[in-house]
């Protein structure tokens, strides 16, 4: 079943801003579209599968017309009624743990609730599980089977082939009867778009692991549904080899060229371009301009404002663009990834930041430039450093005796040069007396 459709919410630009999980609450002179949609007598819960890094929108797609602030529930798959913890309370402090986020110390950075929406920013396969909209009082309402998949393997093809555009079964189980138990598939998403335009550029489509099965759990299926994620909770304790093996998703990308669009303008505005000496192929359209500063030897991660999982986006380092195939070509996802990369989340990921990468990046959506992002890395001393430890100590030394020297020496000549000037002054008033 494809994940639920995102809503046109502003995403953040840069994960490690992100603002503090809050229980949201609807501000009472605004019209309520949850009003007119009836909540289901029986809860069950729709599956919906990501590729993990990437950001996961959860909607709460009713709720009694009452209700005006919603808090969301959390408990693994295997957990029992008694795991399940809310994920933020009326003072808005999360109540998960904060040691498994990764590239962040603080929780509050991933989880946030924005038009009783609930957003998680680079989920991981940790976050996969059972997610509820409720109210403080425990009533719930809508909830989702959470499948996050981690990218086993990733390839890079030239062209796609017939043969490749859809992966039959690659497993299945039975009791030795000609109906097997369970069928596992991988299901691929369509290639994206050119990321880029005018220059080369990568497609990307993400292969995601499903298994088919008249036995999966009925609270976690609709009518008639006998497909479900590989990770999902509708697939029974039984099938613990399905469990075990857990195929994966799967990251193909591939080179593309497209020529960029021209914009349609109007006679006029051509006109007065023309009169200023410009052509409509010389006018750059203005993106978003944002400033960051961060310390070094940490781990930055960088999002492309209003991205969503199946976009297309990219980055550049200047006028460098940086590729996947150039950073992770030949290298398995679950080897130690290069300092510099572009995760399966899109998001730009240093691991960690140097001063060396201070400058300004670009980010493609769906073709287009979308947002210049201006990073300075400044060095950063932690506790019990002294700043002679730095080690680029020595030569900001050698810098700043370089810089005495040479304006104790323009000194010495200015004064040189005055008394000189002084001196042959004197001599030719002593002459003309």
């Amino acid at each position: 079943m494809p994940p639920p459709s995102p809503s046109p919410i502003l995403l953040p630009l840069l994960l490690i801003l992100c603002p503090e999980v809050l229980s949201y609450e609807a501000p009472e002179d605004k019209q309520d579209v949850f009003a007119g949609k009836a909540c289901p007598a029986f809860l069950s819960f729709t599956n919906a599968a990501y590729l993990e890094g990437v950001t996961v929108e959860l909607p709460c797609h009713c709720k009694p017309e009452q209700i005006q602030s919603v808090v969301w529930f959390f408990r693994k798959h295997l957990g029992g009624s008694k795991e399940t913890r809310a994920l933020t309370d009326h003072h808005g402090n999360s109540l998960l743990d904060l040691l498994s986020v990764p590239h962040s110390g603080d929780l509050r950075s991933r989880f946030s609730i924005r038009l009783f929406s609930l957003l998680i920013f680079r989920a991981g396969p940790d976050d996969s599980g059972i997610y509820i909209c409720g109210s403080a009082h425990k009533d719930f309402f809508y909830g989702y089977d959470l499948d996050i998949q981690e990218a086993r393997t990733l390839s890079f093809t030239p062209r796609l082939t017939h043969e490749s555009r859809s992966k039959k079964k690659k497993e299945s189980q039975g009791l030795g009867s000609s109906q097997p138990l369970y069928q596992v598939f991988t299901s691929f998403r369509p290639w994206t778009v050119c990321d880029r335009c005018g220059v080369p550029g990568e497609q990307v489509r993400v292969g995601l692991c499903y298994v088919h099965s008249l036995y999966l759990h009925v609270r976690y299926r609709r009518a008639n549904q006998t497909v479900a994620s590989c990770g999902s909770g509708a697939v029974p304790k039984a099938f613990g080899q399905l469990k075990q093996s857990r195929a994966g998703a799967e990251l193909e990308v591939k080179s593309c060229q497209v020529a960029c669009q021209i914009q349609a303008t109007s006679s006029k505005i051509r006109s007065l371009m023309a009169f200023f000496g410009y052509n409509s192929a010389s006018s750059s359209v203005e993106v978003p301009v944002f400033y960051l500063s961060h310390p070094a030897d940490r781990v930055l991660t960088l999002g492309c404002p209003g991205a969503h999982p199946n976009m297309a986006v990219a980055w550049d380092q200047g006028t460098k663009p940086i590729y996947r195939d150039e950073h992770l070509a030949g290298r398995k996802l679950s080897t130690t990834p290069p300092r510099l990369m572009i995760d399966t989340g899109h998001h730009l990921v240093f691991t960690p930041a140097k001063t060396q990468d201070s400058g300004n990046y670009y980010c493609w959506l769906q073709g287009q430039q979308a947002a210049e992002i201006h990073l300075l890395v400044y060095a950063h001393l932690g506790r019990g450093q002294s700043v002679t430890s730095h080690p680029d100590f020595p030569t900001a030394m050698k810098t700043v005796l370089k810089s005495y020297a040479a304006m104790t020496a323009v000194f010495c000549l200015l004064l040189l040069g005055r008394a000189v000037f002084r001196h042959l002054r004197n001599t030719a008033e002593t002459h003309s007396d």
